[in-house]
Formats: C-alpha cells, sequence, structure tokens
C-alpha cells in the first residue's frame, strides 16, 4: 500500500438487453463520480456483453519506492487500528431478504461509498509500519496475511470492534453469506478464542466485506497523532488489536479476547 491512483480505465460486461440500460447508465455514472472524488480520470475501458452484469476499474498509479507498506512490516508494539465498522457482508445478505429497514440500508450504504483516500494520506502523514484493507477474507483473514508475512502474533480485544448495529442480529437470525462462512472455516487454524468470544463474533470477525476500511498497524508512540488526526476528519479510528510478539513458526498467529 501506499501508492496515488493516477488513470483509470472501465470494466464493463453486461446483457445485451435494453430494459438493463438505465442500469448499466447509474453503474457507469456512480464509478465515474467516485473516481472523480478520488481524483483520478478515467481515460477509456472496455465492454461485453455478458448474462451476467459485472463492473469494475483497472487503475494505474505511481509509488515512491522508499513509501511502499510492504505487509511484512507489522512489528512488536503496534497497535492495530480499524477505520470502518464491520457486519457489510451479513446487512448485504439481509438486504437481499428484505430483513433490514431503511436507516440500515442508508448506513451501510454511506459506509461502502466512502473512499479510505484521505485515511491513507493521513497514515502516510503520520509514519506507519504497514497496512492493508479489509475486503472479502475479512478481519481476521487480512490481518493473519500480514502477521503471516511479518512472523507476529496479535491479540484482537473482540469487544472494540465496532461492528453495525445490525449485524448481529442478522447473525443470530443465520443470514450469513457463504464467503463469510467460507473465512471461518480457511481461518479457523490461524487463532484461538477466548471462551466467552461468541460464535456469532467469531462469524462477524470473518465476514466478507465490500468496501471494507483500513486495517493500521502503527508504532504506540505514534497511535495517538493518528487517532486525533482521523477523528479530526470524521473517520472512525478505532484500536481494536495489538502486535504482541514475535514467533516464525506458530501457525496460530492471532488471539481473540473478549474485552
Amino acid at each position: 500500500m501506499g501508492g496515488k491512483p493516477v488513470a483509470a480505465l472501465n470494466l464493463a460486461m453486461f446483457p445485451n438487453q435494453p430494459e438493463f440500460f438505465p442500469s448499466l447508465k447509474q453503474i457507469m455514472q456512480g464509478g465515474i463520480d467516485k473516481m472523480s472524488e478520488a481524483g483520478v480520470p478515467v481515460i477509456g475501458g472496455h465492454t461485453i456483453r455478458d448474462k451476467e452484469p459485472k463492473y469494475g476499474f483497472a487503475v494505474l498509479g505511481t509509488i515512491h519506492p522508499d513509501m511502499i507498506l510492504e505487509n511484512t512490516k507489522a512489528r512488536v508494539g503496534d497497535a492495530i487500528l480499524l477505520t470502518k465498522k464491520i457486519g457489510t457482508g451479513v446487512i448485504s445478505t439481509g438486504i437481499k431478504a428484505g430483513m433490514c429497514s431503511e436507516d440500515v440500508i442508508g448506513e451501510i450504504t454511506l459506509s461502502m461509498a466512502a473512499l479510505n483516500k484521505r485515511a491513507g494520506e493521513l497514515m502516510l502523514e503520520t509514519g506507519v509500519s504497514t497496512a492493508t484493507d479489509i475486503t472479502g477474507f475479512g478481519l481476521i483473514g487480512h490481518m493473519h496475511e500480514v502477521l503471516s508475512a511479518s512472523k507476529c502474533i496479535a491479540r484482537i480485544h473482540a469487544g472494540r470492534v465496532p461492528f453495525f448495529e445490525d449485524a448481529a442480529r442478522l447473525v443470530s437470525l443465520n443470514k450469513v453469506p457463504g464467503g463469510t462462512r467460507a473465512n471461518v472455516n480457511s481461518y479457523a487454524p490461524f487463532f484461538r478464542k477466548h471462551s466467552a468470544v461468541t460464535e456469532e463474533e467469531i462469524l462477524l470477525l470473518n465476514d466478507a466485506q465490500t468496501s471494507g476500511g483500513l486495517l493500521i498497524f502503527v508504532p504506540e508512540e505514534r497511535k495517538e497523532r493518528l487517532v486525533s488526526s482521523l477523528r479530526q476528519e470524521g473517520i472512525l479510528a478505532a484500536h481494536i488489536a495489538d502486535v504482541v510478539e514475535e514467533n516464525a513458526h506458530d501457525p496460530v498467529r492471532i488471539f481473540i479476547d473478549k474485552e
């Protein structure tokens, strides 16, 4: 991480049927609007006829060699900060089932539409060990990736992790996406939980996110500066975990406490 996007190419695969065109127009306009917000010009693209709609961007960017945040650089003593709430996978499933209020839909939409750009700029200004974003492999999956590459172990404080309020209710009703359950199975060998941590919390910690926040590993002496900077910009800055020791061989990289 640490790069600066410079230009983007639009990619769209959509059914060649007129009734889909208004939706395609809205999707493409939304993408262009977010790219404009990020300061990235869309310089072209490619469209393909396909029975299943798909949409995205190929992004080109630059990075200074000294500014690359490699995922091998987490260090003992780092505080781990999270910049968005967890639970978009579960709530998206609830929305499809018609089980979420307009307020819940509005909150999750605002979260997923929010760019990580400013949070990324602030962490670079502060100086951090490394960072990653939370997407399809969930909080535990993406944290494990950094810890494994860095040969470190961390402790998550489950009580500090900010979840969308409706996410726990939906988990209790078994509205859990397949990707989230797959994450639990995939990463179970790499984490251990305190007996007070519930299975519902484990599902949420593994929830497959769409447009999740940043997971930032920051040296303890710089933590308060970064937390203050993020909060001044209206960005969530939850101190949810700490890197506690080095270990090159133990496959268990994450211990989950209740508080």
